[in-house]
């Protein structure tokens, strides 16, 4: 900011040498006269001065016996004088200026943050039904309202807040794993945890719910294991009603995993000869204008695309992007994997797909690995015992015992 009002009203850097350059500085200092960019020359010091400090250097200099000159001029002041004969700049610039504040009036980039059951597709289109998108006029843009309809339009999503950043809308969201309907359905008919793939249960823990089975049992994908519904008993030991909640346990199943992969002898790849084209593209409002020349003569070939959007100011963006294509030319080669290649590749990819297990959760017990060799392929099959956490959440099939009518006593008296 201070850099600003330096150019606002102008300085200029200067060379000062002589008797007492140190005095100099010091003198300029008690009369409150600023400098700074203070750089030591040895025989002479350069800085920069203001131009009100620097009309005030003449006693200054007479003082201390040592001359200053003049090296550099910046500022508004000096900028001034060499473009006013110059009207079509003047015109060019007011022009876009003029430009850049009516485009800071509406909304060029939608931002989404937070969202992962939600995808960003389905928030825009949402969007767009609600006249939000795009070129977006920021005046006619309802906060409040945006934020409401948002959280009414999903229930999943339990707190959003929308804001402007310049000419970007900034939506952040948070969900719940349990969406309304399914609260509400808890509190009718409770809701189960039931399996999502047979095994033989190895580790069980119940928090809320009546567990349907035990550790050791056999289950099958869809079994029932934890009930939403608690049966309250009467005196006679018969189900008077149930209360209903939803279920909630770790349950570990142990069951058998086999992984197989074909994997070709002869490998296929890409050799890059070095040639490539880039050709550069902007797009106004969604439409892209590329240059004359296009995509090149290759005969095979891939591409990379580059892309950035327009901004000034840090964080005013505008209706502009731009980039360009890069077109690689190749050829396709062929190699054929050594009998260690294969072993080491097939090492490679089971140490993958473990890798990837792992970051699910699942825990790897024993495996088997069988590798046999065809005339075109390497078959891999991986036999594993592993142990998975399950549980899936539905709405309970347990309903209400029917009311059962007590019986009266219809017996006669004589009178």
């Amino acid at each position: 900011m201070e850099a600003f009002f330096h150019s606002l009203r102008g300085y200029v850097r200067i060379r000062v040498w002589g008797y007492s350059p140190e005095r100099f500085i010091n003198l300029c200092a008690n009369r409150d006269i600023l400098l700074w960019d203070i750089e030591n020359h040895g025989a002479y010091y350069t800085m920069c001065i203001s131009l009100a400090g620097f009309w005030q250097l003449r006693p200054i200099t007479a003082k201390t016996k040592t001359r200053a000159a003049i090296l550099q001029r910046y500022g508004l002041p000096f900028f001034l004088p060499r473009v006013k004969k110059r009207g079509i700049f003047l015109a060019g610039l007011a022009g876009c200026l003029l430009f850049l504040y009516l485009m800071s009036h509406y909304i060029w980039t939608i931002e989404i943050e937070g969202n992962t059951a939600l995808t960003t597709d389905l928030l825009l289109t949402y969007l767009e039904e609600n006249r939000i998108a795009q070129g977006t006029k920021k005046s006619a843009l309802d906060i409040e309202a945006l934020e409401k309809g948002i959280r009414r339009r999903f229930p999943i999503v339990t707190w959003t807040s929308a804001r402007l950043e310049g000419t970007k809308l900034v939506i952040q969201i948070r969900e719940n794993d349990r969406s309304a309907p399914q609260i509400e359905e808890a509190v009718k008919s409770g809701m189960d945890l039931e399996a999502e793939r047979g095994g033989r249960i190895v580790r069980m823990v119940t928090r809320s719910g009546v567990p349907l089975v035990k550790i050791g049992d056999e289950v099958e994908a869809g079994q029932v294991l934890v009930s939403g519904a608690v049966p309250v008993y009467g005196e006679d030991a018969a189900v008077r009603e149930y209360m209903f909640c939803q279920a909630d346990a770790d349950i570990y199943l142990e069951y058998p995993l086999r992984y197989t992969e074909r994997i070709p002898t002869v490998c296929r790849y890409k050799t890059y000869s070095g040639d490539k084209k880039t050709v550069p593209y902007l797009q106004i409002c969604g439409v892209e204008l590329r240059m004359p020349f296009g995509k090149p003569d290759f005969e095979r070939s891939d591409c990379v695309v580059s892309v950035k959007q327009a901004q000034v100011f840090g964080g005013l963006t505008l209706p502009f992007c731009y980039g360009s294509y890069c077109y690689r030319e190749y050829s396709m080669s062929e190699k054929t994997y050594t009998k260690d290649q294969m072993l080491t590749l097939c090492e490679e990819k089971l140490a993958h797909v473990m890798e990837t297990l792992e970051e699910k959760g699942v825990q790897i017990l024993q495996k088997d690995v069988k590798i046999e060799k065809g005339s075109r392929y390497y078959v891999m099959e991986a036999d594993f015992t592993v142990v998975e956490k399950t549980g899936k959440t539905v709405p309970g099939k347990i309903k209400d015992p029917p009311v059962r009518e007590e019986s009266k006593d219809t017996g006669s008296g004589s009178g």
